[in-house]
């Protein structure tokens, strides 16, 4: 076992919006999804992770954005180095120090680029030197849809079958580089029920969970034929009905829940007015109250001054295709 080391690393992830959603794990413990997803890494919000395995201290350390973290959170981020200390061979503690740039847990996938920046910089630390396709299959272990942040703009997770075949790929276009996701923070507060309790109570109890597993995968063709074809009515049709189909999961589980609230459905029924009216953009909801507005650049402006003029300017941000996990 290695035991002394000084060396501190600095990453940066992304967060990234599920089109094709990723809604239930068929091996929890590996983080194991019952059906591929599809996403696209956004510019506008990420995590920033130091991380630095250090002889002297007797227990990890970890911070967000200043504060300790501990309970349910502290415990899943040691966990994780758990998995990075047994791969690498390292028998040290760590200090983790990281920024979130995104509001943590409204369903802006907060995780993902957590896990995905925690990934990257403790496994460098640890002396490590993944491909980014292992460093993908290392941050599933964190958060599953932390294994697409390592990737930028469109993204595929292959569900595969174990530890070995279950990980990201980027989806290589040169079409639709134009979308822009208008995000809509809505709520900033904590979330109710997580995603991982949602994921399972779906799985368990919903009657109509074998029947998303079949039509996701569909959805997942589908909207890549969409991508590679340049097709954007077609690419945000898919989209915005996936959404919908995992969201009935959520309401058909027992006990049923809902991550919407009174100014979700606004949103919603807002971006349909938009569409009838000309403007074309779609809609998309993650695990939280929070709306992503799916839109091409020549239409941001009208429908950021329209959500401006609902909400408040300060709740509605204009997001590009975003880069891929780098090093500071």
């Amino acid at each position: 076992m290695t035991t002394s080391s000084d060396k501190t690393v600095t990453a940066v992830a992304h967060t990234n919006i599920a089109l094709i959603k990723y809604w239930g794990k068929q091996n929890p413990e590996l983080i194991i999804p019952y059906t591929g997803s599809l996403s696209l890494t956004l510019d506008q919000f990420y995590t920033q992770t130091s991380v630095t395995f250090n002889a002297n201290l007797d227990k990890d350390q970890i911070t967000i954005d200043g504060q300790p973290v501990t309970g349910k959170s502290g415990q899943r981020v040691h966990n994780f180095l758990s998995i990075v200390r047994q791969e690498s061979g390292i028998d040290l503690n760590a200090q983790v120090k990281s920024t979130n740039h995104v509001p943590t847990a409204a369903g802006l996938a907060s995780s993902a680029s957590a896990f995905a920046a925690l990934a990257a910089a403790a496994s460098k630390a640890a002396g490590m030197n993944l491909s980014l396709t292992d460093l993908s299959r290392l941050a599933r272990r964190g958060s599953g849809s932390a294994c697409r942040s390592i990737f930028g703009g469109f993204v595929e997770w292959r569900k595969g079958s174990d530890d070995t075949n279950s990980y990201a790929i980027p989806v290589e276009t040169t079409h639709l580089n134009d979308i822009r996701i208008v995000a809509l923070t809505i709520e900033k507060h904590q979330k109710p029920i997580s995603s991982r309790e949602g994921m399972a109570l779906s799985v368990t109890t919903s009657p109509y969970y074998p029947t998303w597993v079949k039509v996701v995968e569909a959805d997942l063709e589908n909207i890549k034929a969409a991508i590679q074809d340049d097709d954007f009515t077609r690419f945000g049709t898919i989209s915005e009905l996936n959404a919908m189909r995992m969201h009935a999961l959520t309401l058909s589980a027992d006990p049923d829940f809902l991550y919407f609230n009174g100014d979700t459905l606004t949103a919603m029924n807002e971006v349909k007015r938009l569409r009838h009216s000309g403007i074309e953009c779609y809609y998309t909801i993650d695990a939280g109250p929070n709306i992503k507005v799916i839109c091409q650049q020549a239409n941001v402006q009208t429908i950021t001054d329209t959500f401006s003029n609902l909400f408040g300017p300060t709740k509605v941000t204009v997001a590009k295709p975003g880069p891929g996990v780098k090093y500071l």
